[in-house]
């Protein structure tokens, strides 16, 4: 491996790493005509940048910034053993790899992954009072963040979900099922934020 090189976990034991060579330069103006590539492109051949593939991988790479905007400030909020700024970092992890399945680079969420998201949530719903309404974003601070991440998760399944449907770029089952039961985790790290800090959660008033 070298300085330059994108690398990936390879499935096979064989080989620790697949590695995609590309520049790490801050831009290389080859994408200035309204182009790029993905790992999969034929060579000698460049994707649009309008491709819908290229809206889900941006759609993606905000969800993750945003993720990492509350997990800034969800170091003090545990979960169980670990703390909601650690699981959301592995949420980070996780959305690299949605990320890379879709630029056909040939990896998938693994269904442990999906058990042990739905886990947590199972553990922390079972921790809180039942929800019988919609909420109003914004007793706290973290908890806000993680809304913002919760309704951009919802976002960025929809776009898998175009993709899959059409045959643009087909998703595994578990990355599916793994970014419907994310935006469930956003919203139960929200309601634990907000009753660690003992927050009011408002019900909408539907004026």
């Amino acid at each position: 491996m070298h300085a330059g090189a994108f690398c990936l976990p390879a499935g096979d034991r064989r080989e620790l790493f697949v590695c995609y060579h590309a520049s790490m330069a801050f831009y290389t103006g080859k994408g200035d005509g309204g182009t790029s590539k993905l790992f999969d492109t034929t060579s000698g051949v460049r994707v649009p940048k309008s491709s819908p593939i290229f809206e889900a991988l941006g759609t993606f790479d905000e969800l993750t910034t945003i993720v990492g905007f509350a997990k800034v400030a969800a170091r003090e909020l545990p979960v169980e053993e670990k703390s909601a700024a650690a699981i959301l970092h592995e949420v980070q992890d996780h959305l690299f790899t949605i990320q890379a399945e879709l630029a056909g680079a040939g990896k998938t969420i693994p269904e442990a992954s999906v058990a042990a998201i739905e886990g947590i949530i199972n553990g922390i719903e079972s921790s809180l009072p039942p929800v019988t309404t919609f909420l109003v974003p914004g007793a706290t601070e973290l908890s806000a963040r993680l809304d913002m991440a919760r309704a951009m998760s919802r976002r960025a399944e929809r776009r898998l979900v175009i993709l899959n449907e059409r045959g643009e770029r087909p998703i595994g089952e578990h990355t599916l099922r793994y970014a419907n039961r994310l935006s469930s985790l956003l919203y139960a790290l929200a309601r634990l934020a907000n009753h660690a800090a003992g927050a009011d959660e408002a019900a909408p008033s539907y004026r």
